[in-house]
């Protein structure tokens, strides 16, 4: 009996033991509830977002945003979203239309000109290199709320 019962502790000792540093998991149902706890602190530009976790070279948010955002490029970042809810169009590439600094590495402006649209949709994933302009542009009435990750790059 004793060694039964020894032979089931050790089975399950590998269960009950603790996640590695570093490991999580963010869980879908969580992750689509963020829209709602986000809309109550949109911004004047009709945006919210939270850090969820920060990792050495990448960080990970997310967004939720109810108006187009500004054009923007990160020189060092390159972005990978995971739509969670809602609808908008991406406008990806092309020039900046009078883009200014607003934070190391981080320029900002109205608009792209030539750029490429993509509509996105919930379970869309996106990946943007660094440099590369983009934009979401909604459409009215429709919230979209994604998942961020973003890298340093070399």
């Amino acid at each position: 009996m004793k060694k039964t019962a020894l032979a089931v502790l050790l089975l399950a000792t590998p269960l009950l033991a603790a996640d590695p540093p570093g490991f999580v998991i963010w869980r879908d149902a969580d992750l689509k509830g963020y829209g709602k706890k986000l809309a109550p602190k949109m911004s004047e530009k009709k945006v919210a977002s939270e850090r969820l976790a920060s990792f050495g070279n990448h960080l990970a948010m997310i967004a939720h945003r109810e108006a187009d955002g500004e054009a923007e490029v990160h020189e060092t970042q390159a972005d990978l979203f995971v739509v969670q809810g809602g609808a908008a169009t991406l406008v990806v590439g092309g020039e900046m239309v009078d883009g200014k600094t607003t934070a190391p590495g981080e320029v900002r402006g109205p608009s792209i000109k030539g750029g490429e649209r993509k509509a996105l949709a919930p379970g869309d994933v996106v990946h943007i290199p660094a440099k590369v302009p983009h934009q979401l542009l909604m459409p009215t009435g429709t919230p979209f709320t994604y998942f961020v990750v973003k890298v340093d790059t070399p």
